[in-house]
């Protein structure tokens, strides 16, 4: 059952912008045994993967920090970041598949004349190649990560450029992603937000309000009002 706490306009809408890891896809154990492998080749200890999991949100960089324990050694971390995008770069798809029901609700809210796009901060070469691999890609006008710009989420950069490009207002965007970083983005840009209980991140949903939660991919039809099959 999906959870609702304030209506977002479904006629006006006519961009939808989704997070990528937690959101469309569970990368959590690619990107788990991707930083296992760094932390190996520092002679360190794995850590269990939903330790990790608890990391991700804000992008490689801070997920390598935190897995580390928030070092002030710089040259560290930077090594640890060149290891751990080696080794992800070779094995980002071992285990990461598309949560079940994405392909159905993106075919109900790509009707009309909405656009969709992904913002991530994980970087764009990854995201882009995941995207071309298990069928996202077309759904898509753009896919932006977290080296696109200067500035990564929750700084609504990323979001407001897609506003510009897909030539829509605030109040006529939604922005879908399953952490506190995804909904402070929208509010920030101030768009609508949508959070994603089944993410990675889902636990820091709880320190901020979405227009709308949802339990799994399909409740974004419920909240978007995208043309429901009709029974025969």
């Amino acid at each position: 059952m999906a959870h609702t706490s304030r209506a977002i306009p479904v006629d006006r809408i006519k961009l939808i912008v989704l997070d990528l890891d937690g959101t469309l896809i569970d990368s959590r154990t690619d990107l788990a045994n991707s930083v296992n492998a760094m932390l190996t080749q520092l002679g360190r200890q794995p850590l269990p993967e939903e330790i990790i999991a608890t990391y991700i949100g804000d992008g490689a960089g801070m997920l390598v920090r935190r897995a580390l324990g928030d070092p002030h050694d710089e040259p560290l971390v930077e090594d640890a970041l060149n290891r751990f995008l080696e080794y992800y770069r070779e094995h980002k798809l071992d285990h990461t598949y598309v949560y079940e029901g994405v392909f159905e609700a993106l075919d109900h809210l790509r009707n009309g004349n909405r656009q969709l796009a992904v913002l991530t901060n994980k970087p764009v070469g990854p995201a882009q190649v995941i995207c071309d691999h298990l069928g996202l890609a077309p759904y898509f006008f753009q896919i932006y990560g977290g080296n696109s710009f200067e500035t990564k989420k929750p700084d609504p950069f990323g979001l407001r450029r897609l506003l510009q490009e897909a030539n829509a207002a605030p109040e006529e965007a939604v922005m879908i992603g399953d952490s506190d970083v995804d909904i402070l983005t929208a509010q920030r840009a101030g768009t609508w937000a949508i959070g994603c209980l089944f993410g990675l991140s889902s636990h820091t949903l709880e320190s901020i309000p979405a227009d709308f939660l949802a339990h799994r991919p399909l409740d974004w039809i419920t909240a978007l009002g995208g043309p429901q099959p009709v029974s025969r």
